[in-house]
């Protein structure tokens, strides 16, 4: 009954969505709930009176093949409560319109021209075709043949040979109208070619169906009970066993209950993985529904042989316990104990970083690698990576709560978290941490890690949620003094909703940021100029002190120079003096020995003169120069005509000798 109920509601929310144009589930539902799920007090709520849909005299025919898709008999019997009218249409309403509980149906007016541009809106198409992915976008006025015509062009397919399949509704011809299938805004569809045969070889092909284990098959799967379908994308890797207990948890049928059409005849086992079970690739359709009786004789055993793998294999061995009077609880106790999952993670780890690896291991064994990198480390550690680096660098934090007693956590962890456009949104913008707060210790150690972070409201927020409302995704953006909670998503919630508030909470962060990086620059910029004025000090201080380092070389090299030429001239001195009291006395002219008389130019123009005997030495004439501070070392002695160096004779030769007698003149010359 609830599944029925269930079902009657979408189908109020799919028409209330088609009169009114509200693209918004939350918000329609709102309205719907508003008004106790009655479609036409609600739309009378929205739609001004006039183009409101009031309730009239038409036929169940009428109701059942309106534009807005068929209806059950009894809801073409059922009587529809209308808004209360207002003051000036309550009499003509009790004039006019017979009353309610007389009304076998009710019928939309055709709204106003404004209303029905509303309504008309753009819808997404993914559509696979063999290893191809084609986007196509067109207005929900377009029919099927459109999307086909547009493949045409894209796949080079003929429209003849295209099979377009993926509809929820199951006849649909190139004539039907999409506004009328009631589509959400992004779908996925698939192309079937089987008049074409593929272009690849073998062994072309035989490879690429190995390639098939590292892709995602779409299970189409129908509930025959609550009459709905299910859309669930599974990895290659996963098992038939695991795809059940996941159809368990949306079903609530046991897996020993389920009863199965479509699966191959090769999926013998249910250990066998999705990619060698032998499905349609990449979209396989199957029924689900609960068998009516938990024991089978053998002569129903052999009428179901067309019926694969009627149970789970872990209850084939206890199937027939009622008829034996167990108490089916109780026998199925034991398998389900065996069967349970392992816990996300375990309840008092000591570390926080092992805690996390142990849970990304078991959410990618329950759910398939594709799903956001989690972040291995404390929450403090998460929100220092995400709020604390460059401006540029920074990233929202969001923070996964995960509960396995939430009827909601299966359905949102394969199909939001594990959907390529979160996982992809999420791994560019977010550092992704995930905690587990199905045991109460775990629970007890988040709160208090939040109070410590991100205050006691975080906490206090988090303690609200029940059960039921789990999992939660909390938005986090880091602050100048504090860090703040933008956003937090429950698991209701559509793929299409939790990317909505994703970007909304990343416009709010990219406005954020952007204020950050300027002052951010700003701030760089003035501490560039310092470093650059505290730069050309430090330089100017550096060339300061290698000028007085090199003036005061310069100065200790002058003195250096001084002294040394001052033990140069004194020890010149020296030797001046004593070659100077070396010579011999100067003769006298008047002497009995030959004298020779010599009269030398010196470099300055001045004259020495002095007496020698002819029979002294030349080195007694070079002695006499060097005391007079010309060293023979330095100048030499020349004749005037005809020139003669004198100090390149022997000077061991008198002057007699040398023929500088009786008198001659010389000069000194430096030498070069």
């Amino acid at each position: 009954m609830a599944s029925d109920s269930n079902m009657d509601r979408e189908m109020i929310l799919a028409d209330f969505q088609a009169c009114t144009g509200i693209d918004n589930i939350a918000e329609a539902i709102t309205l719907l709930e508003l008004n106790n799920w009655d479609l036409v007090a609600a739309i009378n709520g929205v739609i001004p009176q006039e183009n409101g849909i009031l309730p009239s005299h038409f036929s169940s025919e009428a109701s059942q093949t309106g534009p807005y898709g068929p209806h059950s008999q009894s809801e073409a019997t059922a009587p529809v409560p209308s808004a209360p009218p207002s003051s000036e249409s309550a009499s003509a309403s009790s004039s006019s319109s017979p009353p309610s509980s007389s009304i076998p149906a009710f019928c939309p007016v055709q709204p106003s021209r404004h209303i029905l541009e509303r309504q008309s809106r753009m819808l997404s198409f993914r559509v696979e075709y063999r290893q191809r992915s084609t986007e196509v976008v067109l207005e929900d006025a377009s029919t099927v043949g459109d999307i086909k015509s547009i493949l045409e062009t894209e796949l080079q397919v003929p429209v003849s040979k295209m099979q377009l399949k993926g509809w929820k509704s199951g006849d649909v011809s190139d004539s039907t109208i999409l506004r009328s299938l009631h589509l959400p805004k992004n779908n996925s569809l698939y192309v079937l070619t089987p008049d074409i045969a593929p272009s690849a070889s073998t062994s072309q092909s035989s490879s690429a169906q190995q390639g098939l284990s590292n892709q995602n098959y779409l299970l189409v799967i129908s509930h025959r009970e609550a009459q709905r379908d299910y859309s669930l994308n599974f990895p290659a890797s996963k098992t038939i066993q695991e795809v059940k207990r996941n159809i368990s948890d949306l079903t609530n049928i046991p897996v020993r209950h389920q009863q199965w059409d479509g699966w191959p005849a090769s999926a013998s086992d249910d250990s066998m993985t999705l990619a060698s079970s032998g499905i349609s690739y990449p979209c396989h359709h199957l029924t689900v529904c609960r068998r009516s009786s938990p024991a089978l004789t053998v002569d129903q055993t052999d009428e179901c042989t067309d019926v694969h793998m009627v149970s789970d294999s872990e209850g084939d061995d206890f199937e027939d316990a009622p008829e034996f009077g167990v108490d089916e609880s109780e026998v199925f106790g034991m398998g389900s104990a065996s069967c349970q999952k392992s816990p996300m993670m375990p309840e008092n780890s000591e570390n926080e970083g092992d805690a996390l690896l142990h849970f990304t291991a078991e959410f990618s064994r329950r759910y398939g690698d594709c799903h956001p990198v989690f972040y291995i480390g404390s929450l403090e550690a998460a929100s220092q990576e995400a709020f604390y680096g460059k401006a540029r660098d920074r990233k929202l934090l969001a923070i996964y709560l995960h509960n396995d007693e939430s009827v909601l956590g299966n359905v949102f962890c394969s199909q939001m978290m594990c959907a390529d456009s979160i996982v992809s949104y999420l791994s560019q913008n977010f550092i992704t941490w995930a905690w587990d707060v199905t045991k109460e210790a775990n629970k007890a150690r988040l709160l208090t890690m939040c109070t410590r972070h991100f205050g006691s409201v975080v906490a206090q927020t988090i303690r609200t949620y029940k059960t039921d409302q789990f999992p939660l995704l909390l938005i986090v953006m880091g602050k100048r003094t504090s860090n703040e909670v933008l956003n937090v998503i429950q698991g209701n919630t559509t793929v299409d909703e939790l990317m909505r508030r994703l970007m909304g909470a990343m416009e709010i962060f990219t406005a954020q940021q952007q204020e950050d990086i300027k002052d951010e620059d700003e701030r760089e910029a003035r501490e560039m100029v310092k470093r650059e004025q505290d730069e050309a000090y430090r330089l100017s201080l550096e060339a300061d002190r290698k000028k007085r380092e090199a003036q005061e070389r310069e100065e200790a090299e002058q003195v250096h120079q001084e002294r040394i030429r001052k033990e140069q001239e004194e020890e010149r001195e020296a030797i001046r003096l004593s070659l100077e009291q070396a010579l011999p006395p100067e003769p006298k002219e008047e002497g009995g020995e030959p004298v020779s008389k010599l009269r030398i130019r010196t470099p300055s123009g001045e004259f020495l003169e002095r007496r020698f005997l002819g029979s002294c030495k030349l080195q007694v004439l070079f002695d006499f120069i060097a005391s007079k501070g010309y060293p023979s070392d330095e100048f030499k002695l020349l004749t005037t005509f005809p020139r003669r160096n004198i100090t390149q004779i022997d000077p061991a030769w008198s002057l007699v000798e040398a023929k500088l007698f009786p008198q001659e003149t010389l000069f000194l010359e430096a030498k070069e």
